[in-house]
């Protein structure tokens, strides 16, 4: 089958490859859309959180299909997994981008996903992605079904808006905040559905596309700001009594949001950080002590949120049409990477291998 190997930055290839054998407990999956995430962007970029920098080593490795944001239908799989999963053959999957160890100690206390290995879709040896035809499940990994009357693009944005919504649990919205979110890409969209659905007094979106502000509203936001004409800061002053925001969701990936969020929020506030950036971010830490005493708080992947976020793309309450914007075949992954690297002529750019 011809899938993308990552041969390391800049260096991604079509190329021949073997369909995948079945491991014992797991499945075989034929790939039916895998979406470009930013990480992925950024990894194809050479960012120092995937090779490593003088202070960390490398933890993407070579030699790897990409995709770590999928969907497809089981081909094969044994009892032992049909048992452990609750699937069959035929039936429409996706399955949660970290491939846990189950023997660490965050495994060993149910916080699988900051599993001490690491194993995600995509990114390591042990688990390749889903940018190809087929795919393998290991029997380490977690297993959902997603309805099969859904597009396959849909669908697979089960796992952006899944992380989507872990930043908002991370947040612990209450009814009389006011919610900021900066950025309306596909995590920002999410966001701004999760903590819709919260009932805050406000959801705030920011960006610097009208597009993108105009689809933010769709999905939940009642105040948006368009922050290349208008100033942030005075809108979030006006909803607040000029106290700040409550809560402040940064989804964009760029240093500038970092203090842009910081300066937003009241005393008190909370920051809730879920991208990955390129960059180094610099600010001034005491902003965050002895200015205002914020809680900080990081957010990866999705625990426990796969559940929710399929039931929220089934429902058909979210603008799917409009989120999943670019569905490419598997041969134009590249033309897939620069629409995101844009930032402005696509929402989701998603791959459809044949």
């Amino acid at each position: 089958m011809q899938a993308v190997v990552c041969h390391g930055p800049r260096d991604y290839r079509l190329e021949e490859v073997p369909v995948p054998s079945v491991p014992d407990g797991g499945a075989l999956v034929r790939v039916e859309a895998v979406g470009i995430c930013a990480s992925d962007l950024k990894c194809y970029h050479g960012a120092a959180k995937f090779w490593g920098d003088d202070n960390r080593p490398a933890w993407a490795e070579t030699e790897v299909v990409p995709g770590h944001e999928f969907t497809g239908v089981v081909v094969e799989l044994d009892d032992e997994a049909r048992a452990r999963w609750g699937v069959e053959v035929g039936d429409r999957v996706v399955s949660e981008q970290i491939v846990p160890c189950w023997e660490c100690r965050y495994c060993q206390r149910g916080e699988y996903w900051m599993c001490a290995p690491h194993g995600m879709y995509g990114f390591k040896r042990r688990t390749p992605g889903a940018m190809a035809p087929y795919m393998t499940f290991p029997p380490e990994a977690l297993v959902h079904k997603v309805s099969s009357d859904l597009p396959p693009a849909h669908a697979a944005f089960a796992e952006p808006l899944s992380c989507a919504l872990h930043a908002v649990e991370r947040a612990n919205i209450r009814f009389g905040d006011v919610v900021v979110v900066a950025g309306c890409g596909p995590i920002g969209l999410g966001m701004i559905a999760g903590a819709s659905a919260r009932s805050p007094q406000h959801v705030v979106a920011l960006d610097l596309e009208p597009g993108k502000l105009e689809l933010a509203a769709k999905c939940g936001a009642d105040v948006t700001v368009n922050i290349g004409t208008d100033d942030a800061e005075a809108v979030v002053r006006s909803l607040t009594e000029g106290y700040g925001a409550d809560v402040y969701l940064e989804g964009t990936g760029h240093p500038s949001a970092v203090a842009q969020g910081l300066g937003l929020l009241r005393k008190l506030g909370t920051y809730v950080e879920y991208s990955v950036f390129k960059d180094d971010v610099t600010v001034d830490w005491s902003i965050i002590s002895d200015d205002k005493e914020l809680d900080v708080l990081g957010a990866h992947l999705g625990p426990g949120c796969w559940p929710a976020a399929i039931r929220m793309i089934e429902s058909g309450g979210l603008p799917m049409d409009e989120i999943c914007t670019h569905q490419l075949p598997l041969d134009r992954f590249q033309d897939g990477l620069d629409l995101v690297a844009s930032g402005t002529e696509s929402i989701k750019v998603s791959l459809l291998p044949r």
